[in-house]
């Protein structure tokens, strides 16, 4: 039987660290292969459960705390490193996902940890973004002409690129799903809302209610849920911040119907109400519902997404489990392209694994 343990943290408002030995053991795992120990090294900080916990898990919490906070500290200076790369450059800088919240003092940046930096630029500046990058010291890995084609003909962003000396990773976006998606979004809809950060001239995120979308579109078109339930969490917490200002929620709504997002929108909202027991305003329920898709979809995707979005944890899996995530996994790709460019692209990928090329 599995037993999603941290969820529980966050979806019991009286929650607190009473458990076993085992239990903080099963709830460790469950938080590294989430991506949320320092997120609930925070949750117990908070609450004012950080001294309640044992002497043996204790110093795990608070070395993601500190793991977290230098963490915070290398990405505002990278993200000050890439400002200084793209001073030339005419055009807009967009940070996304976690730099965003980071630098806009978002709450959800709070014990979030990073694997690189996402920013966005109008498509007709990739060109010059990147070569400026690269005259920073930013390179591309990729050496496989399939690979790069496939980047930059069909995706929405090119290959990562890594800095020389530092190892940080920069994802450059020109939008935030690919051209041949069903949720295609315009990027230069995106910039047309974007907000300047404070003290960091030539930097922007995007508006609060696309920021939204982005992260519920990222999380529902995604074939890799190891961080689903962080990324849910990262949509609780916007939408918690968020809420305050007036109108979003309308504002929220109209611009799904306007990007083409509602059904990513309606599946996020339905998986906050189940797992974190967050509820939008009730007089937009019978809006949000219209948005989602037929019936059977909601059902099927519910089930997918009910296993899928558990910790990817031995304590947390069932029967069905792989099943949900592999069924997911092939819903992404058909979502991504169609069928025509992704039975190619599959076949040929595959014939790369099989047979790759000699070094």
């Amino acid at each position: 039987m599995s037993t999603n343990l941290l969820t529980n943290v966050w979806a019991q408002p009286d929650w607190k660290p009473q458990l076993s030995v085992l239990e903080w053991e099963a709830l460790f795992g469950q938080a590294r292969q989430a991506s949320l120990l320092a997120r609930l090294a925070y949750r117990h900080t908070d609450a004012g459960f950080l001294t309640e916990v044992p002497d043996g898990p204790r110093p795990h919490l608070e070395g993601a705390l500190r793991l977290a906070e230098r963490q915070q500290h290398e990405v505002r200076w990278e993200v000050d490193c890439i400002r200084r790369a793209l001073h030339d450059v005419d055009t807009p800088i967009v940070l996304l996902k976690g730099a965003a919240y980071l630098m806009a003092n978002l709450s959800t940046a709070r014990g979030r940890l990073f694997s690189d930096i996402d920013i966005l630029v109008p498509r007709e500046k990739i060109e010059p973004t990147e070569s400026a990058l690269f005259s920073a010291g930013w390179i591309s890995d990729e050496r496989d002409a399939y690979n790069e084609r496939y980047y930059r003909q069909w995706m929405h962003e090119i290959p990562p690129l890594r800095h020389v000396h530092r190892n940080s990773y920069i994802d450059l976006h020109h939008t935030i799903t690919p051209p041949t998606s069903r949720f295609k979004v315009d990027g230069q809809k995106l910039l047309f809302g974007i907000q300047p950060l404070l003290g960091y001239p030539g930097l922007y995120v995007l508006a609060p209610a696309d920021m939204v979308l982005h992260s519920a579109v990222h999380l529902f078109q995604e074939g890799e849920f190891g961080h689903g339930l962080r990324d849910l969490l990262d949509l609780h917490d916007l939408l918690k911040d968020f809420s305050s200002q007036a109108d979003f929620w309308n504002s929220l709504l109209d611009r799904a119907d306007e990007l083409g997002l509602q059904i990513p929108l309606f599946h996020a909202l339905f998986h906050l109400r189940r797992l974190f027991n967050f509820n939008p305003p009730s007089p937009l329920a019978d809006r949000l519902d219209h948005m989602g898709p037929n019936q059977f979809s909601r059902a099927l995707m519910a089930w997918m997404l009910g296993l899928a979005l558990q910790p990817n944890h031995p304590s947390c899996d069932s029967r069905w489990t792989k099943l949900a995530r592999w069924l997911l996994y092939v819903r992404s790709h058909a979502l991504r392209m169609p069928m025509h460019l992704l039975v190619p692209h599959l076949l040929r990928k595959s014939w790369m694994q099989r047979f790759p090329k000699k070094p």
